[in-house]
């Protein structure tokens, strides 16, 4: 059984109250605009980190982390880019590494919009964490935490910070 942290657009800013939240987790899951080295360092820092870089990321994480991140956890696949759109209306890119990587959870961010939903169709949890920095029209910052155990998940969390 792991624990898991998931967050996206952090934009360089990580809430005093990320790491209280984040404590009991085994891994961070960051789904891209990490904003600069110094966060995602302060991330890998505290906990294991698998994240993929976003459109607003330069080249000093684009050399260190991947676009896309297909993974397995506890047993299930795990998709997880920047710019995935939703079941239904999935980027192109998105529908091609779902068709053909199969995953149980496919995690994406960009929006700023959380959403946690099925995808009947491709048989997967689509989970996109909203938006963890103060970059952005959102009203309050988001995060996931959740449970995987025997490629279930369960236990999912969505956690509401105020911006400030």
């Amino acid at each position: 059984m792991k624990r898991i942290g998931i967050l996206s657009d952090t934009h360089a800013f990580l809430h005093p109250r990320l790491f209280e939240v984040f404590k009991e987790t085994h891994e961070i899951w960051h789904a891209g605009d990490i904003g600069n080295l110094q966060t995602y360092d302060a991330l890998a820092a505290f906990k294991p980190l698998r994240a993929v870089y976003g459109n607003i990321d330069g080249q000093d994480l684009r050399t260190r982390i991947p676009e896309v991140e297909n993974f397995m956890c506890e047993g299930i696949k795990i998709c997880m880019m920047h710019i995935g759109g939703y079941p239904g209306r999935y980027s192109q890119k998105a529908k091609t590494h779902i068709s053909e990587k199969q995953p149980g959870i496919f995690i994406s961010g960009h929006s700023h919009i959380l959403k946690v939903m099925p995808d009947r169709k491709n048989n997967l949890l689509h989970i996109n964490p909203g938006a963890a920095g103060r970059f952005g029209s959102h009203k309050k910052i988001t995060m996931i935490r959740l449970k995987i155990s025997e490629a279930i998940p369960s236990e999912l969390e969505v956690i509401e910070l105020d911006r400030f």
